[in-house]
């Protein structure tokens, strides 16, 4: 099976031409097929509806760095890690199933150019093309790596994968493993190994307990559809991103006085947000779980991430109240985000019949998801955090417009990511529920109420129970 990609308008109008071809070939340890696993499944479900979902970039190559070196890490990199020797297999049905190869052969392609210009022109070429080109599940392996040369000498990198491969906790393991060198076999579990227990009555019963924590937030809450924008465009799904150092600090200064972690603080912001922007009240949040604090998956390359539930009342209550319940809340839904992914569609298919053909159905834009996917230091910078700092680097924050697309997002998702002083808040969503002054509006109203909250635990949420507004 071929899927397109995410974003198919950023193809280029004319798809480079490699000026060679180096055959590498790989051999690893592992090899059979099998079903797959949760997390494939998960990312799988939605690669079908938006597209294949792609994982990497460009990177300058230092100086002096040959193609066959560039091959040899290509080679050594796909026979290290079995999620990348991994392709899929569709029954009559079109149902995937996963096969591992032990040993084959992948292309490394070589592009030229001339003067450092073009070579930066073309490598964004290729990487748009790499990003963008349909990918075929059965017959390609899931890496594209490619050198681009300058006069001659390799100047950059591009690789991709396709998110089946791997997530992001699994990237910084690739990354370390290549760094050292590492040639002892992989800590993780392998990843028929790992779809083996999950179908197994172990793994079921984890799946069934999960599954326990699901249904009992979901009778708890009355879902409800987005808002209708008043502000619909086309293309109609839109990114805004804010990068604030304000808020960096604002999220260590209320972590470090309520006891919460950064994440959790993140996590009452969004829905502090979502409430005064009249979207969700109370907020259904769907959290992703990177998993690997489970045993045997903390040095698994592969896709292990499962989206959790809850939801986080707003209303009538303190930013430190909002705080403390996305703290005693997010244990329970990291534990409970592990589980079968047909086995929470059948579930939600239940809880929507329970409700009857009156209710909202789930699938009508009634939660919001995030991904928290940055590291955290201990107590931001160490230097005091106070309201005049708060402000000077509140005027360092900047916002913009890095992507709209016709194919779907998921109708309102936030990315948290950064560097080391500043967090990026990246809200994808639906232009039809969410107008784009609103997508700006959320984020803003992030690191607003982050910065009221830094030096004051009375602060408002500015939420009420009232009606939410349209």
């Amino acid at each position: 099976m071929t899927l397109p990609t995410e974003f198919p308008d950023d193809a280029p109008a004319v798809p480079p031409v490699p000026t060679e071809c180096v055959p590498v070939a790989f051999d690893g340890q592992g090899s059979g097929s099998g079903p797959l696993t949760w997390g494939q499944t998960e990312i799988w479900l939605t690669m079908t509806q938006k597209g294949w979902l792609s994982v990497g970039g460009t990177l300058p190559l230092a100086p002096g760095v040959t193609v066959e070196a560039v091959a040899e890490d290509l080679g050594f990199m796909i026979s290290r890690f079995p999620s990348m020797r991994t392709r899929l297999r569709f029954d009559g049905d079109g149902l995937p199933s996963q096969v591992l190869s032990a040993s084959g052969q992948i292309v490394l392609e070589v592009y030229d150019a001339e003067g450092e210009d073009g070579a930066r022109e073309l490598a964004a070429t290729v990487d748009a093309h790499y990003r963008t080109a349909p990918r075929d599940f059965e017959n390609e392996w899931p890496v594209r790596m490619a050198v681009v040369r300058r006069d001659g000498a390799p100047a950059y990198q591009v690789v991709y994968s396709c998110h089946l491969v791997t997530d992001g906790g699994g990237v910084q393991i690739i990354a370390r493993d290549m760094a050292a060198r590492d040639t002892r076999p992989p800590s993780g579990t392998e990843q028929l190994d790992l779809a083996r227990w999950q179908h197994s009555a172990a793994g079921q019963r984890q799946s069934a307990a999960s599954l326990r924590y699901w249904e009992k937030v979901l009778h708890a809450v009355e879902p409800r559809p987005f808002p209708a924008s008043g502000d619909r465009r086309e293309p109609r799904h839109w990114m805004g991103e804010l990068s604030s150092p304000a808020l960096y600090l604002a999220v260590h200064a209320i972590a470090g006085r309520t006891g919460a972690d950064p994440p959790s603080v993140l996590l009452a912001l969004y829905a502090i947000a979502l409430g005064r922007r009249g979207v969700l009240s109370p907020a259904v949040i769907r959290p992703q779980s990177g998993n690997r604090f489970r045993p045997g998956l903390a040095g698994m390359v592969a896709n292990l991430v499962h989206t959790g539930i809850c939801v986080i009342e707003t209303a009538d209550s303190t930013v430190d109240q909002v705080v403390a319940r996305a703290r005693r809340d997010a244990m329970a839904v990291y534990k409970h985000a592990y589980h079968d992914p047909a086995g929470l569609a059948a579930l939600l298919a239940r809880d929507a019949a329970r409700r009857g053909p009156g209710a909202a159905a789930w699938d009508n834009y009634s939660w919001a998801f995030l991904n928290d996917r940055r590291t955290y230091g201990q107590n931001g910078d160490g230097r005091p955090v106070t309201a005049e700092r708060l402000e000077l680097e509140r005027a360092r924050s900047v916002f913009h417009w890095p992507g709209k697309k016709d194919n779907p997002f998921e109708p309102l998702f936030l990315h948290i990511g950064g560097t080391a002083d500043t967090i990026v808040l990246t809200l994808c969503a639906d232009t039809h529920c969410l107008a784009p002054a609103a997508i700006e509006g959320v984020v803003r109203d992030m690191e607003a109420i982050a910065i009221a909250a830094a030096l004051d635990p009375a602060v408002p949420t500015g939420v009420t129970a009232a009606v939410l507004r349209p």
